[in-house]
């Protein structure tokens, strides 16, 4: 959510931004928000001049009784009664509008930053560089599931059964190197200096609207029937929820954590959620890492963040890319994002599995995440990363590590989480 001071100002900077990510149906939003917060100072201003006038009369009230002057002090209060009620009147109208006025904001894009290319939508981003040299093994890799199948890893019909599609079993190896994976990626960010952290699962509905737009809350969140909880899509909400409502001491900046979640989404209009595998599905896990900071630093966090996603899959040697997300391509609160995509042998292509964003102050906008420092407050700047979320990574790195009889390589750095052992075959 931008300032509304910035779009008072700069009516037209805020339109070109909403041309720039292809959404002109919210053109008209922008003059009609300025003329609502004209509204809305205008009755502010009349009501709190109400205010002063029936704040001094109150005051001479007293004088007047001690004066003997009933009638005028009886008058006086009957003119404050009217102030009273007339202040009423107007304040009911001004938290209308304040309401109005933020429902609208809400859906106006946050400026993105000069650098994100134009462009419609994904197929439109931007190849930014490559890590490590992608390889086609000269035998067939089959699909993931069959692979995981083969090794008694996996149970879909299960699943099925008991939840629906977009849920699954991990069983025996496969499921051990699922947490081996998380653990890894665990112990890597805490060497990297992020302070480890297990957020709430559930998070109440102004965290929601603090954290992420309406149109990615409809097709994303499970709303608990009867409580003000939604089940999290991923643990950046509730780690970036942690610090609502309050002010951070600047000499603490930045504050850099890494956290383990199950996530829950109910991919609403995906495409693949019907198809048998574990690439789009409605439960899974995840270590994320969020970082809030000074303004003037989130473009040094943005570059190390990614980073350290291509380092942690680069460790598994797993070749990777960097995508910029174009204009159209990026959410509404997002100022800057790049994907990483990891290479599919199978595919004979690169395909997403994490992403880092740099959301400016709009979260901390909407949370009222502020910091104090020697110039006063100001509000944080937010920042968040995929690190590893395991179902896709297995899909990777299944199909990087494995050999021509279905074995699965396991790498030197995940032998410790998996008890020493070095190859995964089929029991």
């Amino acid at each position: 959510m931008i300032d509304i001071k910035f779009l008072r100002e700069n009516p037209e900077a805020v339109k070109e931004n909403i041309k720039k990510k292809f959404q002109d149906e919210k053109l008209a939003l922008v003059d009609k928000v300025i003329e609502m917060d004209r509204e809305f100072r205008s009755i502010k201003q009349e009501a709190d001049s109400l205010r002063e006038k029936r704040n001094k009369i109150s005051k001479m009230i007293g004088g007047l009784y001690a004066q003997g002057k009933k009638e005028e002090a009886e008058e006086a209060k009957k003119q404050v009664q009217e102030f009273s009620e007339k202040r009423e009147e107007l304040e009911k109208k001004e938290d209308e509008l304040q309401r109005e006025i933020n429902k609208i904001m809400m859906v106006i894009p946050n400026i993105i930053d000069p650098t994100v290319p134009i462009g419609r939508d994904d197929s439109e981003n931007v190849e930014i560089e490559r890590f490590g040299e992608p390889v086609v093994p000269d035998f067939d890799i089959p699909y993931h599931v069959d692979i995981l199948e083969n090794l008694g890893g996996i149970d879909l019909d299960s699943a099925g059964k008991v939840a629906g599609n977009g849920f699954y079993y991990l069983m025996g190896d496969i499921a051990r190197l699922h947490s081996s994976i998380l653990s890894y990626a665990r112990d890597f960010m805490i060497n990297r200096g992020f302070t480890y952290c297990v957020p709430p699962f559930m998070i109440r509905s102004n965290v929601v609207n603090g954290v992420m737009s309406f149109a990615e809350m409809d097709a994303m969140m499970y709303k608990i029937e009867g409580e003000d909880l939604y089940l999290i899509g991923t643990s950046e909400h509730s780690m970036i929820g942690k610090y609502i409502d309050t002010i951070i001491k600047e000499e603490t900046l930045p504050h850099t954590l890494t956290s383990y979640s199950p996530c829950f989404r109910k991919e609403k209009g995906a495409h693949g959620i019907e198809e048998r595998g574990i690439y789009r599905i409605h439960q899974f896990e995840k270590q994320e890492m969020i970082v809030i900071c000074k303004p003037e630093d989130s473009p040094y966090w943005f570059d190390k963040l990614w980073k350290n996603t291509v380092d942690m899959f680069r460790s598994l040697d797993i070749p990777v890319r960097t995508i910029e997300c174009c204009s159209g391509d990026l959410a509404d609160l997002k100022v800057k994002s790049y994907d990483v995509e990891a290479w599919s042998p199978r595919q004979k292509k690169y395909f997403e599995v994490g992403s880092c964003s740099n959301l400016g102050d709009a979260q901390a906008r909407r949370l009222k995440i502020r910091v104090a420092g020697e110039k006063g407050k100001y509000l944080a700047h937010t920042l968040n990363n995929t690190c590893v979320a395991p179902p896709r990574m297995l899909i990777a790195f299944i199909e990087n590590n494995m050999n021509e009889d279905g074995s699965i390589n396991i790498p030197e750095v995940l032998r410790p989480y998996m008890g020493g052992q070095s190859i995964i075959k089929k029991k």
